[in-house]
């Protein structure tokens, strides 16, 4: 398939720049895996669109405020970075706004300084030094790495906005969108529908965002990223699959974890490390049956896989209705179940 095939519907008015209050009053369009009309709900209304036994799995990754600003030594030219790994012994990779060398040193404050040790077109590694330890150091002086997308500043409000409820597991740059919808109230009335939850983890990084420059989509190449599945979602997959329950993913980070972790006869195995799944128009689903998922850019992989589940022809259908019925788009924006 080529990239322009993936030129969406598009329309900058409808990027949404904060979440809906409270979140599960965010819209839902509701769109048939194959046939069927499109609907309109709100995803409250999800214990009523899923059965008893279908099983919910979430992405329990946590974002850090892993965006700051700092100046170069000693000319004072201001400078963005985004750490987004721990490579061990102060080492960081790191997403850059500006120039500098190998070898320059940023300052954060009194805080902190971080050195450039490495530069190249592929990654930028920094060295940070300070007496806190590196979370102190996000938590004291980081902002949310919000997409750019979204023009305004980063607000204290999005700590709280871009962290889903199920954050635990400390590593990634930014949210897994759709698990933002989901509050204390609708996960009970999930509970009392008999709806079961699991989760894994993966952790969002620049490979999930990395555009995708290659004519035809099959020469595109994903960036490794961290993920867990653990036994505890392996078991709960195990007793939805007896109960003729459905595998419903909270998110494309949830999708490319379960089907890393799956077998070419949809058993699934404990795994723990990194994935480069890159789920085009075409693949076979091994484990998941259905996916809630927020509204995703032009020509991203983000935008392939959710077309290989519907196909591109009723994906884009679904996008020119949201367009219609002026959807809020993207991270902080409405979502879609498509089942």
């Amino acid at each position: 398939m080529v990239l322009t095939e993936f030129d969406f519907p598009f329309d900058p008015s409808l990027i949404a720049d904060r979440p809906v209050e409270p979140r599960d009053q965010a819209r839902l369009l509701v769109v048939p895996r194959t046939t069927g009309p499109l609907s309109h709900r709100r995803v409250m209304d999800l214990p009523a669109l899923l059965n008893f036994g279908d099983l919910l799995v979430v992405n329990d990754t946590k974002v850090l405020p892993a965006r700051l600003m700092g100046c170069k030594r000693p000319s004072g030219g201001r400078l963005e970075l985004v750490f987004v790994r721990a490579l061990g012994e102060g080492l960081w990779e790191v997403l850059f706004k500006g120039n500098a060398k190998r070898g320059q040193v940023i300052e954060f404050g009194k805080e902190a300084t971080a050195t450039v040790v490495e530069r190249t077109a592929e990654r930028t590694t920094v060295k940070l030094d300070s007496s806190m330890p590196a979370r102190e150091i996000f938590e004291k002086l980081g902002q949310m790495p919000l997409p750019p997308y979204i023009k305004r500043a980063p607000r204290p409000e999005d700590r709280h906005w871009y962290q889903t409820v199920f954050a635990r597991e400390v590593g990634a740059i930014a949210a897994p969108t759709a698990g933002l919808h989901f509050t204390e109230r609708l996960l009970r009335a999930l509970r009392q529908r008999g709806v079961e939850l699991a989760a894994v983890t993966l952790h969002v990084g620049p490979s999930t965002f990395r555009p995708v420059l290659t004519e035809r989509i099959e020469e595109h190449r994903m960036g490794g990223e961290q993920i867990e599945v653990p036994t505890e979602a392996i078991a709960a997959i195990a007793r939805a699959k007896q109960q003729g329950g459905r595998i419903v993913a909270v998110g494309t980070t949830v999708v490319r974890a379960l089907e890393s972790a799956a077998q070419p006869d949809g058993t699934v195995f404990p795994l723990r490390g990194e994935t480069r799944l890159y789920i085009t128009p075409g693949y076979r689903f091994k484990v998941v049956d259905a996916l809630l998922t927020n509204f995703h850019l032009p020509r991203t992989t983000l935008l392939m896989l959710v077309s290989a589940m519907t196909g591109v022809e009723r994906l884009r259908a679904a996008y020119e209705e949201a367009i219609k019925e002026r959807y809020r788009f993207y991270s902080y924006g409405d979502a879609m179940l498509i089942y």
